[in-house]
């Protein structure tokens, strides 16, 4: 787990964290610009996927964040990237769009079939 230097994160807290196999890793010293990256992602999950569900277990939660990244890192277009994919991958230019869907359509992302 990636934190700050704020008091909350201290010993009694990163020795619970271990106990569970949670390593934690503390940000430098006036570095508020890598607090913040952490800080977005933290609000993209829980604003596009956690906050719309009611979460009943672990396996769950693990399911609903492993789809998210998936989408995030395979199916989003990125702004700071020309709005290209983090993957590299290349759409075709040519062909029928097809909306296909992750987390019961929560997800949504486009690509262009053949045909």
């Amino acid at each position: 787990m990636i934190h700050d230097r704020a008091a909350v994160f201290g010993e009694k807290f990163k020795a619970t964290l271990a106990a569970t196999g949670v390593t934690t890793v503390k940000l430098p010293a006036r570095s508020p610009n890598l607090n913040a990256h952490v800080e977005r992602v933290i609000r993209s999950i829980r604003e596009e996927c956690l906050d719309r569900f009611v979460i009943f277990s672990k396996g769950q939660l693990e399911y609903l964040l492993r789809e998210y990244v998936a989408h995030y890192h395979e199916e989003r277009p990125h702004q700071g990237l020309g709005n290209q994919l983090i993957s590299g991958k290349q759409g075709k230019s040519e062909g029928r769009i097809r909306r296909r869907t992750r987390l019961g359509g929560l997800l949504s992302y486009y690509d262009r079939v053949s045909g």
